[in-house]
């Protein structure tokens, strides 16, 4: 298959109407070609295309930024000697004079499917720029390496940040084009918007189902990305971010471990079956010690859940992560009702709200976990009514056909 990167490069055709027009690229390090060049070095290698700045997002051009608030500075690229404004630094939306800079932005943005993914959040502000200012914005679209399951509680009104970009579900089921498609009509923006599609993308193929293993190489589009299956278990475990227990940052399977030091694994898997031994199915639940070396918990040893998505058990229709973090959090609660479950701190530059509320666009998860009365079916119900809603709302947002 083709990525849109790799098409604008193979096909003069579609690079022809950037003819005379001074160009930007929104990249970061899984910005690569088919063989792994970086997109800024290929499309600066192009002799009628004229490449003059580039943007990086959170974590950098470079991903040299391994945590969440550690800010990136602008720079001079050391082998091109063009700009580099970090979107991720004294400011999140482009500036006029950064918009002064070029007449078209490439933005080559490997996302992970996930609304609280901040990449999308740099697409919209960009796109809000860019309608500002009169300049063009191009998706080389990318695979959404979960593919196209829809899962999780919309962002409600007044609960945007950094990681609530609009009312979405947690699971979304777009590539970034289809995404920005989404953002320039539900946000009327009056922007000259194209995409460069993918061909050959198969969303419900096997193994990757979104990501195709085994014919391109996995590169981090974030630090603490290093593999897909941390992709397909993060929409759960981003929540952890907001809670006491260590989402495995600081070990080599970030995002795919939850636990803490105070507690028991197997009573915790235990009580998530009774509760709703369907929100388990599609994956494995083994029980494990890590030892974060940074972030939470670091330098202790942590008694966790090991989310397994990379075995033959894995059933892509059927896993749930969003779910199933949520009932981790449920079951906490249930076993030890004064556990200190919720982490009180400023979350992405948001302050007077709980971080987890930050994360899952609203109190409305937290209020669940913590009402004795409200059982599965409350939360399945009201996440089921949001799915459905933005299944029929994403239709005809789709560049690439359904199974």
């Amino acid at each position: 298959m083709k990525f849109g990167i790799d098409r604008l490069i193979a096909e003069p055709a579609l690079r022809a109407p950037l003819a005379g027009k001074s160009v930007a690229l929104v990249a970061h390090p899984a910005s690569v070609t088919a063989s792994l060049a970086h997109s800024l070095d290929a499309l600066a290698a192009l002799p009628d295309l004229d490449i003059g700045a580039a943007f990086g997002p959170q974590h950098g051009l470079r991903g040299d930024k391994q945590d969440n608030m550690i800010e990136s500075p602008d720079f001079a690229d050391p082998v091109h000697g063009m700009p580099v404004f970090s979107l991720y630094g004294q400011v999140r939306r482009p500036t006029a004079a950064m918009m002064e800079t070029f007449d078209v932005a490439l933005v080559d943005l490997q996302d992970v499917g996930c609304r609280i993914y901040t990449y999308t959040t740099t697409l919209k502000y960009m796109l809000e720029a860019a309608a500002e200012h009169g300049k063009s914005v191009w998706v080389l679209d990318r695979p959404n390496p979960v593919g196209r399951p829809i899962e999780g509680l919309k962002l409600r009104p007044g609960a945007e940040s950094f990681v609530g970009c609009g009312p979405i579900p947690v699971r979304h089921g777009l590539t970034l084009g289809e995404l920005g498609r989404w953002f320039v009509e539900t946000l009327k923006l009056d922007v000259d918007y194209r995409v460069i599609e993918m061909e050959g993308w198969r969303p419900d193929a096997a193994p990757g189902f979104g990501w195709p293993l085994g014919e391109r190489a996995w590169i981090n589009p974030s630090p603490n990305a290093p593999n897909l299956f941390m992709a397909r278990a993060f929409p759960g475990t981003v929540m952890v971010e907001g809670t006491t227990l260590s989402e495995g940052r600081g070990t080599t399977r970030p995002l795919e471990l939850v636990g803490a030091p105070d507690l028991h694994a197997r009573a915790l898997m235990a009580e998530m079956r009774r509760l709703a031994p369907g929100w388990l199915d599609g994956c494995v639940l083994r029980d494990c010690w890590f030892e974060p070396t940074f972030q939470k918990h670091a330098g202790g040893l942590c008694a966790g859940i090991h989310i397994v998505t990379d075995g033959a058990a894995y059933d892509h229709a059927r896993f749930r992560p969003w779910r199933l973090s949520a009932l981790a959090f449920k079951a906490i609660r249930a076993l030890r009702p004064d556990y200190p479950l919720w982490r009180d701190f400023e979350y992405e530059y948001e302050t007077g709200r709980m971080a987890i509320d930050v994360i899952c666009g609203g109190p409305a998860l937290r209020e669940w976990v913590d009402d004795p009365a409200a059982g599965v079916l409350d939360l399945d119900e009201a996440a089921r009514e949001d799915e459905a809603a933005w299944s029929d709302n994403r239709r005809r947002f789709l560049l690439y056909p359904e199974p």
